[in-house]
This record gives C-alpha cells, sequence and structure tokens, in this order.
C-alpha cells in the first residue's frame, strides 16, 4: 500500500508535514488545495471516480474523521490521527502569519464571520469576503473569480461551498490562479460567523463525538451522509486490511 492512501484516498496524518507542506508552498508562490476528509467525503470519492481523481489531486488532505483515522490506526497497527479542519482553520488565523482569502456563504455569515476573527487577527478586517452566485459547479466563471483573487494575492483562499461541490470548484480554479493554497472547509464559516450552525459543545469535542451533535442539529442532512458512509464503509475496511 501506498504510505499516504488510505481507504483509496490520499491521507496526511503526521499535522507538522501537513503544516510544512502548506507552509513551503506558500513560501515558495506555489499553489494548490487541501481536502478535508470525513465520512462522506470517503464516501463519495469511494463512489465517483471523478471525485475521486478530485480528492487525490490534492497537494495534501487532512483526516477530519474520527472513524476514519481509528480504523486505519487498528488496520495498520500504528497511531495515526485526525486533524480537523475546524481547529485548523482557527490556528491558522489565530497564527495571523498569512494573508487569507475568504470565499462562498452568504454576506452575513461572511459579515459575522468578519467581525468574529478580527478578535484574532486585526489585520482580518482588511482581507477579502466575497460571496458567489448560486450556480452548478461547471458554470461559474473561473478566470474572473481567478482574476479577483490574483490581484488581492493572498496566501490561502478558504472556501465555503459544502462538499463535494467545493472540492470540485477548488480543481476548477487552480489552473486560473497564480498562488495560494486553496481549503476546501464547508461549513467552519457558519460555525465561526455566530449566526448558525454552531460548532458542538467542548464535552462532544472532548468525546470525539461531534458528528452526534451534528446528527441532533441536522437530522435529515446529516442521516443521508451517515448513511451514505456506513454503505461503503465493510467494503473498504475489507478492501484496506488485503492491501496491507
Amino acid at each position: 500500500m501506498n504510505d499516504n492512501i488510505y481507504f483509496n484516498v490520499k491521507l496526511e496524518f503526521d499535522r507538522d508535514k501537513v503544516d510544512q507542506i502548506i507552509h513551503d508552498t506558500i513560501v515558495n508562490d506555489g499553489k494548490g488545495y487541501v481536502c478535508s476528509v470525513e465520512g462522506n467525503v470517503l464516501a463519495v470519492a469511494n463512489s465517483n471516480p471523478e471525485f475521486n481523481a478530485v480528492v487525490n489531486g490534492a497537494l495534501v488532505n487532512i483526516c477530519d474523521g474520527n472513524s476514519i483515522a481509528m480504523l486505519a490506526s487498528r488496520i495498520h497497527k500504528r497511531k495515526l490521527t485526525t486533524y480537523i479542519g475546524a481547529d485548523l482553520f482557527l490556528k491558522y488565523i489565530k497564527m495571523a502569519k498569512y494573508k487569507s482569502f475568504f470565499l462562498g456563504n452568504t454576506p452575513e455569515v461572511l459579515q459575522g464571520l468578519k467581525s468574529n476573527l478580527s478578535q484574532y487577527d486585526p489585520h482580518i478586517t482588511d482581507m477579502k469576503f466575497e460571496t458567489l452566485p448560486f450556480k452548478n459547479v461547471e458554470d461559474f466563471d473561473y478566470p474572473q473569480i481567478a482574476e479577483m483573487i490574483n490581484e488581492n494575492n493572498p496566501d490561502i483562499i478558504w472556501v465555503s461551498l459544502g462538499a463535494p461541490k467545493q472540492e470540485f470548484f477548488m480543481s476548477k480554479l487552480q489552473p486560473y490562479l497564480n498562488r495560494g493554497v486553496m481549503f476546501g472547509f464547508g461549513a467552519i464559516f457558519n460555525f465561526n460567523s455566530g449566526v448558525n450552525n454552531q460548532r458542538a459543545p467542548k464535552m462532544f469535542l472532548k468525546l470525539k463525538l461531534e458528528w452526534v451533535y451534528r446528527l441532533y442539529k441536522e437530522p435529515k442532512k446529516q442521516f443521508q451522509k451517515f448513511k451514505m458512509y456506513t454503505k461503503v464503509l465493510p467494503s473498504l475496511v475489507r478492501n484496506e486490511i488485503n492491501s496491507k
């Protein structure tokens, strides 16, 4: 098995290595995108070959699912841990080290996000927060969007469109960018905006049961994702064991 492929998806469990790849890409004026792989993304990647190619074409991917890390650890008999997207997001914001561009979601969420994040880094008030029109991923004007981003010359572009749309979006936008690392982190804008969809209480996070809280808050949406993940999981585990 390729050391970086787990359940048919490229994953990097070493947080320091993830941070180093991102930093090196930024300082060397490179470009790429980062996917946050949790159960839904893993399920879609194993059901849709086109999406699998997009995820595996990322600069680096983080494991955002505790069950994925736990199963991979048991199968490969070594400690593999998550790097939760919501934690990475706040970590990088609090660093106050990189220039960010915030793309997607609603004006209301972006306004709340800008206000809240400015408490961690006052420079965020001068950074760009831009919505996107509601369109199919094939219909965006990627050269025009890239021109807007390139003029601003950010180090990081945070993209909030929801999976799998944001992953396809990033892969299609990348060729038009001059530089910068894109992150597809979906609901994280909502979590930090103070508008809606607050992140799970600390007790749930400590017990690694954030998915239970999200299922409670959005039963219809989250149940469909959970159902898809559990449907493909047995074959993924079996194939992973056989690939050792």
